[in-house]
């Protein structure tokens, strides 16, 4: 099981030398690396630039370790060319004004029938959700977001000595800038620390010590509320309570601590690109900063304001495979940051953790009337789409059963399961 987050961390193929002594980055340094990147662009339009060029500046880039907050702190006035992004990215990033009402949904309700009631609705019309009196003290909150700023403001020579792209059996995190640097489709415009938390979590030593308690203790909450959540989940769908927890076994928890800092030309970036997560579900917690975008009914964009103290809930792709399309998985994205505070947020990913199984959607809720819409799929495939380019609803469009579906992918037991579950309701 530990190879799953091992291999849902390594994103990257690039090897990069972490020793502390070998780092010496100054900021002088950073704005001579950044003289062919600065150029004047002064009608937005993206210059002339050469594959070639840009793998050659992303290289230099990711070797010198400063991350996004290093350029910010180097004075820089204009964006790398590898961070820009194509037009069709940016409809609406900065013209927007509607907002998002997702339902809030409080756990500390009396009934528990009308908050599986309000979970389902949620899950199934918005795939995005709000919740409050979630049992996790404020200062916990206050706590994590607070590490990961501080982290991420510490010395450019002390943060660098995490940067890497890899993992190892031990050291099982990663920090770096753009999950996705090596792309060639324009990087987005944040640093981000990653970290196991489950089912091996990563060796409390090889975590950043400026976060490591906050890490932990937020770990403890999220492994609760998660459980708590999972069962209202499996109820909304007509299962027992504990029926998504027995099949889905969800131990593989990683958590993303995100830093978006201030982006002098936010029109030309993202801040995250759009995608859905390839994960159960996803728990997110943020400061007030805005930034959060999620795309309604599949084509409008919509600013999504958190209530103060609530945590965001967003299906998972892997969980609208499981509930053959009665949740949603929707597609989201964060500005890049025009504002000088910085935006912070940590999210923890939910993700099955049994090597031995295969997913896909459950008998109990497949009938002949309503058949499955999904092949099974293993979690070789969802480590595969987890090291991709982050994109959208990528692992249900490779399993959505359709006439290009080769007949070795089909499980044909899969109807006659239906037929047998149905029949003994």
């Amino acid at each position: 099981m530990g190879n799953f987050v091992l291999d849902a961390l390594r994103t990257s193929t690039l090897s990069i030398q972490t020793s502390f002594h070998e780092i010496k980055v100054s900021f002088g340094s950073i704005k001579s690396l950044l003289v062919p990147w600065t150029r004047s662009n002064s009608n937005n339009s993206s210059p002339v630039i050469s594959k070639t060029k840009l793998r050659e500046d992303i290289k230099e880039f990711d070797e010198s370790k400063v991350g996004v907050k290093g350029l910010v702190d180097a004075g820089i006035t204009s964006i790398p060319r590898i961070f820009y992004q194509p037009p069709e990215n940016l409809i609406d990033s900065r013209s927007l004004t509607r907002t998002l009402d997702i339902p809030v949904i409080d756990l500390a309700a009396s009934d528990r029938a009308i908050v599986v009631r309000q979970v389902q609705e949620a899950s199934s019309k918005f795939g995005f959700f709000q919740l409050i009196n979630h049992g996790i003290p404020l200062c916990r909150m206050d706590d994590v977001i607070l590490s990961i700023k501080a982290f991420n403001e510490l010395e450019t020579e002390l943060k660098s000595q995490y940067y890497s792209r890899e993992g190892n059996e031990k050291r099982v995190l990663y920090y770096g800038s753009s999950l996705h640097l090596n792309e060639l489709e324009g990087a987005s415009w944040n640093d981000t620390l990653l970290v196991a938390l489950g089912p091996e979590p990563a060796e409390s030593c090889y975590v950043p010590e400026v976060c490591r308690m906050a890490v932990a203790e937020w770990d403890e909450e999220m492994k609760k509320l998660g459980g708590a959540l999972l069962g209202l989940m499996s109820e909304g769908l007509g299962l027992k309570r504990e029926a998504l927890e027995e099949k889905l076994c969800m131990d593989a928890r990683i958590m993303a601590g995100n830093y978006y800092p201030h982006c002098p030309q936010p029109d030309l970036t993202l801040g995250l690109k759009s995608h859905t997560d390839p994960s159960i579900f996803t728990l997110l917690l943020s400061n007030h900063v805005p930034g959060l975008h999620v795309k309604v009914e599949g084509h409008e964009w919509a600013n999504l304001v958190a209530h103060p103290g609530a945590l965001v809930v967003n299906i998972g792709d892997v969980l609208q495979i499981i509930s053959n399309d009665k949740y949603r998985s929707v597609e989201h994205r964060v500005l890049a940051n025009s504002l000088q505070e910085p935006r912070i947020s940590v999210a923890v990913f939910f993700n099955p953790a049994n090597d031995a199984d295969t997913y896909g959607p459950l008998p109990e809720i497949t009938s002949l009337d309503e058949p499955a819409r999904y092949r099974d799929f293993d979690l070789l495939e969802l480590r595969q789409q987890m090291k991709k380019e982050v994109g959208v609803k990528s692992l249900i469009n490779n399993c959505r059963i359709g006439p290009n579906l080769k007949w070795r992918d089909w499980n044909p037991l899969r109807l006659l399961q239906s037929y047998v579950g149905s029949s003994q309701n």
